[in-house]
């Protein structure tokens, strides 16, 4: 059987915050020993766990992070210590761990996701992609900022915010992907879903395009809150939804949460509901608060 795989892809056996749980489901349903994964530690921040496929069970071993004092890095295992993981995990093929040494990474499987807003990237870590663009997610890094790999192979990470999932054959995504239409030449292009009338029919109307001015930043989503943003861009909900917010240009809203489907939550003019992040952008002023709160007890106007 061949036991060869390339321990420098870090991709391929890396799996991120995953729980223990989804690890031993998915390695349950591999048939040979050794096959095998590395998850990030539930318990120790900065540690690690190598999961492996045994005779009846799936073992789960914990690699321990240790700095030394001279700037050294080890990582052990058991009595075992080495310099990274490419080097233990190459330890392991040829040493059994309990059953079997190790013999390939576990399989991922393909999660695919599709832009549904242009995104240019402001870290030279960020993978820039276009509104329909199709993506294939690398690794869940974390709720706000996953790691994806474009068409030419690219690697870097994309704002969850502005993508959802892609399947080749659903009409679901469809709504999202880039018109035909030029709406005005701008590629920061987003499309007013239709009205719905009381019966319930979709009331058809001509596409409404707004223009994106900026990018998300991920200051914004790791920003702490509550904090206060200006409305860029205004925004009539449709009357039978209560819990949206209505919006107008200069509008000063107090943020209270974000959300990784880009409804984000906040309070405006007394109300409390939700919005879309793309019509607000945050505001660093030091007297921001000041001039929210003055807002807000000035003006009761907006639609129930």
């Amino acid at each position: 059987m061949d036991t060869t795989f390339d321990v420098t892809d870090e991709n391929s056996w890396y799996f991120g915050p995953m729980s223990r749980q989804d690890a031993t489901e998915l390695l349950m349903n591999e048939r040979e020993r050794g096959v095998f994964l590395v998850r990030d530690s539930k318990t120790i921040a900065g540690d690690y766990v190598l999961c492996v496929r045994e005779d009846t069970k799936v073992s789960n071993y914990i690699i321990n992070k240790i700095q030394h004092d001279n700037d050294i890095t080890v990582y052990r295992i058991g009595d075992q210590s080495f310099e990274n993981l490419p080097e233990l995990l190459t330890f392991y093929t040829l040493h059994y761990l309990d059953t079997s040494p190790l013999r390939r990474p576990a399989a991922k499987k393909v999660e695919r996701v599709i832009g549904k807003f242009d995104f240019d990237g402001s870290d030279q870590d960020d993978l820039p992609f276009r509104r329909g663009e199709v993506l294939t997610i690398v690794r869940k890094d974390e709720d706000q900022w996953w790691t994806a790999r474009n068409a030419h192979g690219q690697v870097g990470q994309i704002p969850v915010p502005y993508v959802q999932k892609y399947e080749d054959s659903a009409d679901d995504n469809l709504h999202d992907r880039p018109s035909s239409g030029n709406c005005g030449g701008s590629s920061n292009n987003i499309m007013r879903q239709p009205r719905v009338t009381s019966g319930g029919d979709p009331v058809p109307s001509p596409p409404v395009c707004h223009q994106l001015s900026n990018t998300l930043k991920k200051s914004d989503l790791n920003r702490k809150l509550p904090a206060y943003a200006k409305v860029k861009q205004a925004r009539v909900p449709n009357a039978y939804d209560k819990t949206a917010l209505k919006l107008e240009v200069g509008d000063t809203i107090k943020v209270t949460k974000t959300n990784i489907n880009g409804q984000w939550e906040g309070e405006l003019k007394g109300k409390k509901g939700h919005f879309p992040f793309t019509h607000v952008e945050f505001i660093d002023d030091c007297d921001s608060k000041d001039n929210a709160q003055a807002h807000e007890h000035t003006s009761n106007d907006w639609d129930e």
